[in-house]
């Protein structure tokens, strides 16, 4: 039987979705919880790769498992034994020819800026933008030069000849919106470059707080060459909103 599930998690503490020699993934702690159901190692797969220090209120992986006692018992079983930043809410049973990579056509991620100094219980989840402010307009304009399909080698940390993935990507939807300090950049594409995500916020930060032009974005993209230019948003304000089928 091939399992779907969905999982939260709160990557703060973590190295990661990948598993790593620590064990301190959240692919480490879920297979360890398979182990323990199935008395045996249960390799997953997951829909992509999140950085550490990165959230997700919606990634999806699969496994193979012979489980005779319902999809609810599972998800019950599955809700117990991990640290309280990880919670898998959903699991049902899929054609064995679903992959969790391989057969999604989308994904959405969401950026989080906080405008000021956030209070503790807020850093963790957000960009902390302290003096600075974002001119949420700027951002949309420069936004509106990435949307679209393109070669967006100018935003991944991944050089082009170490890539696995096309550098070309639809980007469908890339808007910023705004409610009172609370800043939130919206990416939904058929696929994302390794960290392309986080470049893109701290493109369009540069864009906000006036260091970049709104029209210097379309100068970086067709550059299709990454260079210091584009800094990388550090991981916790970013989240892996949901991934499609």
């Amino acid at each position: 039987m091939r399992w779907k599930c969905t999982v939260a998690y709160d990557g703060t503490q973590f190295e990661g979705w990948q598993s790593q020699p620590s064990g301190n993934t959240i692919q480490d702690f879920i297979e360890n919880r398979l182990r323990v159901l199935f008395n045996r190692r249960v390799p997953i797969h997951g829909s992509g790769r999140t950085d550490s220090g990165v959230h997700a209120r919606g990634q999806v992986f699969h496994f193979d498992g012979d489980w005779a006692h319902g999809s609810e018992a599972l998800l019950k079983a599955l809700r117990t034994g991990y640290p309280d930043a990880i919670q898998v809410y959903r699991a049902e049973v899929v054609d064995d020819d679903f992959h969790a990579r391989f057969s999604a056509v989308g994904k959405r991620y969401v950026y989080q800026f906080l405008e000021g100094h956030a209070d503790p219980f807020l850093t963790r989840w957000h960009w902390s933008t302290g003096n600075r402010r974002l001119d949420v307009d700027r951002m949309n304009a420069g936004a509106a030069y990435l949307t679209g399909k393109y070669d967006f080698s100018a935003f991944t940390a991944n050089p082009r000849d170490n890539r696995e993935d096309d550098p070309v990507k639809d980007l469908r939807v890339l808007r910023v919106e705004s409610e009172g300090p609370r800043v939130r950049l919206v990416a939904e594409a058929d696929g994302f470059l390794f960290r392309m995500v986080r470049s893109l916020a701290g493109c369009l930060f540069d864009v906000g707080t006036g260091k970049l032009e709104p029209e210097a974005v379309a100068e970086i993209r067709d550059s299709r060459t990454r260079t210091n230019v584009v800094q990388t948003a550090p991981p916790e304000g970013l989240f892996l909103d949901e991934v499609w089928y």
